[in-house]
């Protein structure tokens, strides 16, 4: 009995301890972190604090690394005055694609229109 009652508490402790500490591990995704504001996006972005973000520290970033071409691509859709610099401004105009997590949903061609009133 004696024994059946260690073995009970001993796997009550090793699960307790267990579930702790998967809670406390933070999901290799973020979790349930909120998506970054554009300004801590372009901050990350900025590697050099010039307050602009160029090509290069454009491509430097994740998805610029997986492709380098569709980065540029990306880059020049952002850079509105072609200058070869993106301003913080230019970055929010930008802004999250329709359907995109974080985004607003983009209305439906043939979703009825709301009545005036």
């Amino acid at each position: 009995m004696k024994l059946l009652l260690n073995t009970s508490t001993a796997l009550a402790i090793a699960i307790a301890f267990t579930q702790t500490a998967t809670a406390a591990k933070p999901d290799k995704k973020g979790g349930d972190k909120a998506p970054p504001t554009p300004e801590e996006a372009f901050k990350k972005l900025d590697k050099d604090s010039d307050g602009s973000v160029t090509l290069d520290e454009f491509k430097a970033s994740g998805h610029g690394k997986k492709d380098p071409a569709k980065a540029e691509e990306i880059y020049k859709k952002i850079d509105k005055d072609s200058n070869g610099k993106v301003t913080l401004e230019e970055f929010k105009a930008h802004g999250p694609k329709p359907g995109k997590k974080g985004a607003p949903e983009a209305p439906k061609a043939d979703a009825p229109k709301p009545e005036a009133k």
